[in-house]
């Protein structure tokens, strides 16, 4: 439960599981159409991986950075930015867990299904909003509380999913305002025991 996942194991084969490239696709369009991203805006995407959110917001934005704890999973997206030929797409290392600030300054920040994996979300939460500037939006999608089941091994979860009135609280708590929130995806999933089970994503955004 508290240690950290290695997420570098799992880059090669990350895209090829259909159901989490659409749940990022579900995500992505969810966040397009309700946060404004411009052609004169720099965006964010915090806990990029692969970059399946990361590349389906390139074509909005002026420049999106990825950013992500496991070089692997960047690696990964930098080569896809070769093949692609992507100008605005640029990459760099952090980990939430350092205490170190957010690297650039963006108009826009958006972050799914990471911040269950963060130890401390508050901490990160006032450093997106420092690295925002005034009028940013932070767009955040993850669980509703899952009770611990969506994951089959749990190692790196720190968060059994959210409660979105305690989000919203956090967000407010950082200097958010104006918070709105939605239902972004539904996923269903196998879970332990058999059967399966159907999970919520929720998806808050507020401005700095």
């Amino acid at each position: 439960m508290h240690e950290k996942r290695d997420f570098d194991a799992h880059a090669a084969t990350w895209d090829g599981n259909p159901s989490r490239v659409k749940l990022a696709r579900d995500i992505s369009a969810a966040m397009a159409s309700s946060i404004e991203i411009r052609k004169d805006m720099d965006a964010l995407d915090f806990g990029c991986g692969t970059g399946l959110v990361t590349l389906a917001l390139q074509p909005l934005a002026r420049t999106v950075t990825g950013i992500d704890s496991s070089r692997g999973m960047l690696e990964a997206l930098d080569r896809k930015v070769v093949t692609a030929g992507f100008a605005n797409v640029k990459t760099a290392f952090y980990d939430a867990d350092s205490g170190e600030p957010v690297p650039g300054r963006y108009h826009a920040a958006v972050s799914s299904m990471t911040f269950h994996h963060v130890r401390d979300t508050e901490a990160l939460l006032r450093r997106l909003h420092e690295a925002l500037h005034p009028g940013g939006t932070l767009c955040v999608a993850d669980l509703d509380p899952d009770g611990g089941q969506f994951h089959a091994d749990n190692t790196g979860v720190f968060h059994f999913g959210f409660e979105r009135d305690r989000m919203r609280d956090m967000f407010h708590a950082a200097g958010f305002r104006n918070l709105k929130d939605m239902t972004a995806a539904e996923v269903t999933r196998p879970v332990a025991g058999g059967g399966s089970r159907s999970f919520s994503i929720f998806m808050i955004w507020g401005v700095k």
